[in-house]
C-alpha cells in the first residue's frame, strides 16, 4: 500500500524527479513532458529568430552558387553542369581557376536547389530565405528527436520527463545560439544546413533501425547520409560519430565494436559512393595550397616575397583559432563573417592565448576520456565537438582560411550537450536550471535577431563588421568596395565624398596587410576615379597590374581614366603634357577608343600641331563615321591651317548627320 501511495504523492520538490511526478493532465505538465510540445517549441522558436531575414537581399558568397553562378542562373538545364563540375566552376566560369581556392569542392545539392528556385522564382532572396528558416527549423526539431531517441530509448521509461527536459534545453541551446547566423542570414549557408540536416536523420534512422528491425530505416540512414554528403563534404565525420554513438546509447548488452561498426556500413557505402563521384569529377587532388595570401592564410612576407609559416607557426595559429571557437560559443560576441588574414595574426607558442588553447584541448580529450563510462553524455558531447570541429580546423588538409562561425553549425550541437549536462549534473533544483537557461537563451536569442540585421545586404555586413575587424585585408577590401560602389551612385557632395575617402581608408589597410592584393589597388583606382583624382588612380591601376598584368578589370578601366583623366588635364588644368601623355597611353590600350582619339586630336591642335590632330581627327571618323562631332573637330582643324574649302566640307558633312551639330561652335 505504501508503494502505491509514494507513486501517486505529488512533491513540493523542484528536482528533475519531482517534476516526473506532477500530476498529469495540466497544459504546464503538458508542455514539459510532451515531446510534441517540445518540438513545436523548437520549431516556432527557430522561425522567430531568423524571421527578420525574409526581407533581406543577396549577400556575401551567395554570388558564388546564386545570382552569378552560370549554371544556376540557367534553372532546371543548368543542372548537368552543376553535377559535374566543381561547385565553384559556374562562378569562375573558366576551368583551372576554381583550384585557386584551396580543399576542392563537390557539393551539387543546394546548387542543384538553387538552380530550381531560380526556374521557378528567378531572382528572389525572399524564397531562399524562406527555405533557409524552414529547413533550419526542421532541422532542429530533427536534433530533439534524434538526442530522444539516443539518449531515453524504450528501457529509461523511469527517467523519461527529466531526460526529455535535458534533451529540449540542449536543442533550445543549439536553436538560438547567434554563431548560426551565417549559415541561416547568408542563404549559401544552406549547404551547412543541408548536410547536417542528412546527417542528423540518418543517425536517427540507425537508431529506429536498432529498435525496430525495419531495413526501410537502414535505407533511409543511407540516402539521407549521401545527400549530406552532396551537401557538403564535412559530413564524412559522422562516419566517427556513429560507431560512437552506438557504444554509448545502445543497451549494454548489444554494446560492442562490432554492433557500432554494422551499424556504420550504411554510412560507409555512402560515402565510399561520394567519394568515387566526387574523385571522379574533381580528381585526387584537394586544391592544393596557393601561394596567394586570400586563399592560403599561413603564409608570410619575407624578402618581398611570400613564403610559408614555419611549422611551429601553424601549428600555434590554428591552436589560437581553435581555442577563439570555444569563446565563442560561450561568449558570442564580437561576431564577424570573416576571419581572413590578418584578422588571425601569426601566433607563437609562447602566447599565452595558443598556451591556455592548448591547455584547453588537451583537457577536453582527457575529459571525453575520463567521463566515457561516468558520464556518457559529456563525453559524447566534447567527443562530438573535436570530430566535427577536425575537419574544418587545417589540421587535416587546407581549408582556404583560419576559421569561419560557419564551420561550428555542426560542432555547436556538441557543445550544446555539454553545456546543458552540466547543467543538469551539477543543479538539482529545476527552477534554478531554468532560469540560469532562461537568462542564456535570451540573451543568444537578442544576439541572433540583432546579427540578422547586419546580413540585410553586402553594405551593411561589410561595413559593420570592419568597425570591430579591421585587421582582416579581405574585410577592409569588401568595405571599401561597398562604400565606393554606393558612392557611384551618388551625385557629387560631401556625403559621396566622405564615402570615398572611408574606403579609400580602408583600401589603404587592405593593401598595407597584404601589398600584392590587386583587387584592392583595383578598388582604390575606382575610388579615386570618383573623386577625381586621376593621378592617384591611373597609379593604382598601374598597381594592380603590375601584381597581375593580365587583371581584365584593370585593363578595362585603365583606358577610360586615361581618356577623362586627359580630358580633365586639358580642359580644366590646361596640363597639356600630361593630357597628351594620358591620351597617347589610352590610345595604345584601347585603339579603338573614338573618344580618347578625338581628344588626343584636339590637344594636338590646342597645341599648334595640326598636322598631327588631322591625323587623329580622320582615325576617329575612321573608327566612327555616323558621329557628327567627329566632322566638326576636323572642320576645325583645317579652318586653324586657313583651308575654308575643307573646313566647309566637314561641317556640311557634320549638319548632314546632326543638324544642330554646329550649334556649340557657334555659340
Amino acid at each position: 500500500m505504501s508503494k502505491k501511495k509514494n507513486k501517486h504523492k505529488v512533491s513540493k520538490s523542484t528536482t528533475p524527479q519531482a517534476i516526473a511526478q506532477e500530476p498529469q493532465g495540466t497544459t504546464l505538465y503538458q508542455i514539459l513532458t510532451t515531446p510534441k510540445w517540445h518540438m513545436l517549441i523548437l520549431g516556432v522558436v527557430a522561425f522567430l529568430l531568423y524571421a527578420n531575414t525574409l526581407g533581406h537581399d543577396y549577400t556575401q558568397d551567395d554570388a558564388i552558387v546564386i545570382y552569378d553562378n552560370m549554371y544556376t542562373q540557367d534553372g532546371l538545364s543548368g543542372i548537368p553542369g552543376i553535377l559535374t563540375k566543381d561547385t565553384f566552376f559556374g562562378f569562375f566560369k573558366e576551368a583551372g581557376k576554381e583550384k585557386l581556392v584551396s580543399g576542392g569542392r563537390y557539393r551539387p545539392l543546394t546548387l542543384v536547389m538553387f538552380a530550381i528556385e531560380w526556374q521557378i522564382f528567378g531572382h528572389n532572396p525572399m524564397i531562399g530565405h524562406l527555405i533557409n528558416i524552414i529547413l533550419y527549423s526542421l532541422l532542429c526539431i530533427m536534433i530533439y528527436k534524434l538526442l530522444s531517441i539516443m539518449v531515453i530509448g524504450p528501457e529509461k521509461k523511469d527517467e523519461k520527463n527529466r531526460l526529455l527536459l535535458f534533451v529540449l534545453l540542449a536543442s533550445l541551446i543549439y536553436t538560438c545560439h547567434p554563431l548560426h547566423t551565417e549559415a541561416i542570414a547568408n542563404i549559401k549557408g544552406r549547404d551547412e544546413i543541408m548536410t547536417f540536416m542528412g546527417s542528423i536523420i540518418a543517425l536517427w534512422s540507425a537508431f529506429k533501425y536498432y529498435y525496430t528491425k525495419r531495413i526501410k530505416y537502414t535505407i533511409l540512414a543511407a540516402v539521407s547520409f549521401f545527400i549530406a554528403l552532396m551537401s557538403k563534404e564535412n559530413a564524412i565525420t559522422f562516419i566517427a560519430i556513429v560507431p560512437l554513438c552506438f557504444l554509448l546509447f545502445t543497451k549494454k548488452t548489444d554494446r560492442s565494436i562490432g554492433g557500432a561498426i554494422r551499424a556504420t556500413l550504411p554510412f560507409a557505402l555512402s560515402a565510399i559512393l561520394f567519394l568515387v563521384i566526387r574523385f571522379s569529377i574533381l580528381g585526387m587532388d584537394f586544391g592544393g595550397t596557393p601561394q596567394e595570401l586570400m586563399n592560403n592564410p599561413f603564409l608570410k612576407i619575407e624578402g618581398n616575397r611570400y613564403v610559408d609559416f614555419t611549422s611551429m607557426e601553424w601549428f600555434s595559429t590554428i591552436m589560437y583559432t581553435l581555442g577563439k571557437y570555444i569563446a565563442l560559443l560561450i561568449f558570442p560576441h564580437p561576431l564577424s563573417h570573416d576571419y581572413y588574414p590578418r584578422s588571425i595574426d601569426i601566433m607563437q607558442i609562447t602566447d599565452w592565448q595558443v598556451i591556455l588553447s592548448i591547455l584547453t584541448y588537451i583537457g577536453l580529450i582527457i575529459s571525453a576520456i575520463f567521463f566515457y563510462k561516468k558520464d556518457k553524455y559529456l563525453s559524447f558531447g566534447i567527443a562530438f565537438f573535436i570530430i566535427t570541429l577536425s575537419i574544418v580546423s587545417n589540421i587535416v588538409f587546407p581549408i582556404g582560411t583560419n576559421m569561419s562561425e560557419r564551420f561550428m553549425f555542426m560542432p555547436s550541437l556538441g557543445f550544446a550537450i555539454v553545456f546543458a549536462r552540466l547543467l543538469y549534473k551539477y543543479i538539482s533544483n529545476q527552477k534554478v536550471i531554468w532560469t540560469i537557461a532562461g537568462t542564456i537563451l535570451l540573451g543568444y536569442s537578442i544576439k541572433t535577431i540583432s546579427r540578422n540585421q547586419v546580413w540585410k545586404n553586402d553594405f551593411t555586413l561589410f561595413t559593420t563588421d570592419v568597425l570591430h575587424n579591421d585587421k582582416s585585408a579581405k574585410l577592409l577590401n569588401a568595405a571599401g568596395g561597398a562604400l565606393s560602389t554606393e558612392a557611384s551612385k551618388m551625385p557629387d557632395g560631401p556625403k559621396k565624398t566622405e564615402y570615398l575617402t572611408r574606403g579609400i581608408s580602408y583600401l589603404n589597410k587592405a593593401t598595407a596587410i597584404h601589398p600584392s592584393y590587386r583587387n584592392a589597388y583595383l578598388l582604390l583606382a575606382n575610388s579615386y576615379y570618383y573623386l577625381k583624382d586621376y593621378k592617384q588612380s591611373i597609379s593604382n591601376y598601374d598597381k594592380a597590374l603590375t601584381y597581375d598584368p593580365n587583371f581584365t578589370d584593370a585593363i578595362k578601366n585603365l583606358p577610360i581614366v586615361l581618356r577623362e583623366g586627359g580630358r580633365h588635364m586639358g580642359r580644366n588644368e590646361k596640363n597639356y603634357d600630361l593630357a597628351e601623355k594620358w591620351l597617347t597611353r589610352a590610345i595604345q590600350l584601347n585603339a579603338e577608343d573614338v573618344e580618347s582619339t578625338r581628344l588626343l586630336g584636339i590637344t594636338y591642335g590646342i597645341r599648334g600641331r595640326h598636322d598631327l590632330a588631322i591625323k587623329y581627327f580622320q582615325k576617329a571618323i575612321d573608327l566612327r563615321p555616323d558621329l557628327a562631332e567627329n566632322y566638326v573637330t576636323m572642320g576645325t582643324a583645317h579652318q586653324q591651317l586657313g583651308d575654308m574649302e575643307k573646313a566647309r566640307e566637314y561641317y556640311n558633312k557634320a549638319v548632314e548627320i546632326n543638324p544642330k551639330a554646329l550649334n556649340r561652335l557657334a555659340n
